[in-house]
């Protein structure tokens, strides 16, 4: 039960269980104890005849006299007509997500085994939840906006998603302790995501392995005129993943300055690399065609730039073009784009798998498939002399798989018969 009307102490303060506690002052200062135990301050107001709840730190961060005299001040300004100011004012103590994970890693860093967990650590959430939660204040992330971050991946990738989960959930654990937010936290998993969302074990299951959904080898021209429907970024950067066999983040982090339009070559940087060694793209003349179709923005270095300028775009996107392409299939009459095994919809991911299917049936050497997948080949000296000897042959490799996907190889063998 909360105290009416009485004065708080230190130590109450330090004992009380879950609940909020007024303080009895008449500044409407309270403190609000979690079920978990973490204790804040919290003080109500009234500006432009709202009703407000204002953050005042944790306890004991914040003592009983600082959080006092912090409410007296407030009470203040408001009597001077200054609550806008106030109000700015607690906006800008708010911090966003991507500084919350920030200041969170550091507290964790000690407990991480070595500094390959830490870039993992940070890569997963660059990768997937700063394009959607970056920007936003960790007191108002709720669960609509982390399955907006889990939901696209978590068939695909279950792992990588169930370990951005757990990541989520810790900067929000955080942020809760350190007093930038109340409430449950919108990530945890049992008697919360656990109800909305399949649990990562039956996915495993289910997969067969990490077996991403593909697009069938009968099916890649049809998905290709579908896919040539739906318009956005998004559609073209898939466009591109597909005709290059490249991973989602490689191509959502492209920039126009790794790219030798003249050359027809792509050159990937280690630093963007997963084996973290340069990667060059020989590009076919559809994917040259695709880059010529994309708007430069001046002053944007990416070729796919996301909604915020400088930002790329989330793995997302390219998610919802490839929904977007298997629903006009099915509307004008298809089965939509199924893995031939899993029986699934297709994922972006998957197309790399159709690339090394369709490489496999071509009779294409091993090596040359997987160096173009950028996947390791043989030992150190023999992946040097490989990468420089392959690029033309790969070049011609890209070339049929491009007439492949687009159509372009099965025209090539229609025969007309002239009486």
């Amino acid at each position: 039960m909360a105290r009416q009307g009485k004065r708080l102490t230190a130590r109450f303060c330090s004992t009380a269980g879950p609940g909020r506690y007024h303080d009895g002052g008449g500044d409407g200062l309270a403190l609000y104890v979690k079920p978990s135990g973490s204790r804040f301050w919290v003080q109500r107001v009234t500006i432009d005849g709202k009703r407000r709840d204002l953050g005042l730190g944790p306890f004991p961060a914040v003592s009983l006299t600082d959080a006092r005299a912090k409410a007296a001040a407030n009470k203040a300004l408001i009597r001077e007509g200054k609550g806008a100011e106030l109000l700015h004012r607690t906006e800008k103590s708010r911090i966003t997500f991507a500084e919350a994970a920030e200041r969170c890693l550091v507290k964790r860093a000690k407990g991480l085994s070595n500094e390959k967990h830490r870039r993992q650590w940070r890569s997963t959430l660059a990768t997937y939840a700063f394009p959607v939660l970056g920007d936003m204040p960790v007191d108002r992330i709720g669960l609509r906006d982390v399955l907006r971050v889990l939901e696209p991946i978590w068939e695909e990738k279950p792992e990588t998603a169930s370990r951005l989960r757990g990541r989520i959930e810790a900067v929000l654990s955080w942020a809760t302790v350190a007093g930038f937010r109340e409430g449950d936290n919108p990530a945890r998993w049992k008697g919360n995501l656990a109800e909305v969302l399949p649990a990562p074990s039956s996915l495993k299951r289910q997969k067969g392995g990490d077996h991403h959904p593909a697009v069938a080898q009968a099916d890649l021209p049809r998905w290709w005129q579908r896919l040539a429907q739906v318009e956005g970024m998004g559609a073209a950067a898939l466009r591109f993943a597909a005709l290059t066999a490249a991973r989602s983040g490689e191509v959502r982090g492209a920039t126009w300055d790794e790219i030798d339009l003249e050359a027809g070559l792509w050159r990937v940087p280690a630093s963007r690399m997963k084996a973290k060694r340069e990667h060059v793209v020989p590009l076919s003349r559809a994917a040259l065609e695709v880059l010529a179709s994309v708007p430069r923005i001046e002053g944007e270095a990416l070729v796919f730039p996301g909604i915020r300028r400088g930002r790329p775009m989330s793995d997302m996107t390219l998610a919802k073009a490839m929904k977007a392409a298997h629903g006009r299939d099915l509307k004008a009459g298809g089965e939509g784009f199924l893995d031939p095994r899993s029986k699934r919809p297709a994922v972006p991911h998957g197309l790399r798998s159709s690339f090394r299917d369709w490489a496999a049936e071509r009779g294409y050497e091993r090596d040359l498939a997987e160096i173009a997948l950028a996947h390791d080949v043989g030992d150190a000296t023999e992946r040097a002399y490989r990468r420089s000897d392959m690029v033309e042959r790969r070049r011609a490799m890209m070339e049929a798989w491009a007439d492949h996907v687009t159509g372009k190889e099965a025209r090539g063998q229609v025969v007309e018969f002239r009486r």
